[in-house]
């Protein structure tokens, strides 16, 4: 008995299909999944068997062979479960095969038959429609996420035992629809430029980074509002547009970092990793392939504080991806790429101490010292930081003033203005 389920598997920032066969024939019992699946896939002979059977169906005391096509590329993760446990009941014949053919099933499963939210559910959404398949069964909580993709019909279920209702016809299908205004980028800022007062010359170099996508250095004693500055540069970006929003969506969906019920990231990213980051975690990569920190910022900024502290391999690993806009990474068994084009902001005092710039004769630091401080950044990473700016404190004069400060909506619209004068 032979029975070919579709799934899909996640390489990169893209989808591609992968076909579960499965042959249950006369033997000893035996459950042999074949082709590179990692271990998630191997335990998943466990998860399926009590899936199985706590769903009211009988598992087959037969020898089963099950093959993951193409066999070439290595799967990784929990998101075949579903599939594989179809596999299994429409080769007893428990399902229609021949209903399934034009649908896509992803889904983890529990021992009790419930079917779990995965991760990377939009690209896998976007490979279902390209390749032609128009039905996608899949968890409940990814069915919004799914949903951006219009021409898709999503169809989410709780359990393997409903899946089956629905594959025989004896349970209605419910399809899943999004409001309209859903999956519209909204730009909603939490932050705003009215709320800092002076560093007028910080804010016109901001305002410039942001027009011309420029990377930007800002250097001063501790507490002068650098990072209050750097937070609140996502917000004079001009609004994301759809095909921006959507492959930053598939980015943070394989990450699996998209809040709840969130079916499109609307907003610019705005990441601040902690100056104690490998180069693994800030460029990408791992035993498992993951997006890093310059990939999660596509389209937003990745704002690096306190720089020298960081270290110089991780920063060194920024060269690249600076200057070309995407990150490969080679493995032995591929070569995965990540977009990376963003705008990096960085913050740096002046000295160990910090008042070198401000307090010449409260700062401490020999010119060794300083020298050493700043020697963990290169040459080759400062020449791809397009502006270095020196932040002053602001004097409390300015701070006790009533003149009225500009918000970001108004300097927004001159960095609108300016990126479709260059366009």
């Amino acid at each position: 008995m032979y029975s070919k389920i579709i799934s899909c598997g996640v390489l990169g920032i893209d989808g591609y299909i992968v076909e579960i066969e499965t042959d249950i024939s006369n033997g000893l019992p035996a459950f042999d999944i074949v082709g590179l699946g990692d271990t998630a896939i191997r335990e998943a002979r466990e998860r399926v068997r009590a899936a199985v059977k706590n769903s009211g169906y009988d598992f087959p005391l037969r020898k089963i062979t099950m093959n993951m096509a193409p066999a070439n590329i290595k799967k990784e993760g929990s998101s075949f479960d579903l599939a594989i446990a179809l596999g299994i009941l429409a080769s007893t014949g428990c399902i229609n095969h021949s209903a399934v053919m034009n649908s896509m099933f992803i889904g983890e499963l529990s021992l009790d038959g419930e079917i779990k939210p995965v991760k990377g559910v939009l690209p896998m959404a976007i490979c279902a429609y390209q390749s032609g398949i128009r039905f996608l069964f899949l968890p409940e909580a990814n069915a919004r996420e799914a949903s951006v993709v219009k021409e898709l019909h999503v169809i989410p279920v709780k359990d393997l035992r409903e899946t089956a209702a629905i594959i025989n016809g004896d349970a209605e299908v419910k399809y899943f629809e999004a409001a309209e205004n859903e999956a519209r980028p909204v730009c909603s800022d939490a932050v705003d430029f009215a709320d800092v007062k002076g560093q007028e010359n910080v804010k016109r170099a901001l305002e410039v980074a942001a027009s011309g996508g420029h990377n930007c250095l800002m250097l001063g004693a501790p507490g002068c509002g650098k990072t209050m500055l750097a937070k609140r540069l996502p917000t004079i970006l001009p609004s994301m547009t759809f095909e921006e929003a959507l492959e930053v969506t598939k980015i943070h969906s394989i990450a699996g970092i998209l809040p709840s019920g969130v079916s499109l990231v609307s907003t610019r990213p705005f990441r601040c990793p902690h100056h104690s980051i490998s180069d693994t975690g800030l460029v990408g990569g791992g035993a498992i392939p993951r997006p890093g920190e310059i990939s999660l910022a596509h389209f937003g900024v990745l704002f690096l504080d306190e720089l020298p502290e960081f270290s110089k391999k991780a920063l060194e690993t920024l060269r690249q991806p600076l200057e070309d806009g995407v990150i490969t990474i080679s493995r032995v068994n591929a070569s995965l790429t990540y977009p990376a084009r963003t705008t990096l902001i960085c913050a740096a005092n002046p000295c160990r101490c910090g008042y070198f710039l401000d307090q010449p004769g409260k700062c401490t630091c020999t010119p060794r010292q300083i020298q050493q401080y700043f020697g963990r950044l290169s040459g080759p990473l400062l020449d791809r930081i397009d502006i270095h700016i020196e932040v002053t404190p602001v004097k409390y004069t300015e701070l006790d003033s009533d003149k009225t400060v500009e918000s970001s909506a108004a300097i927004r619209e001159r960095v609108e203005r300016t990126r479709k004068i260059q366009l």
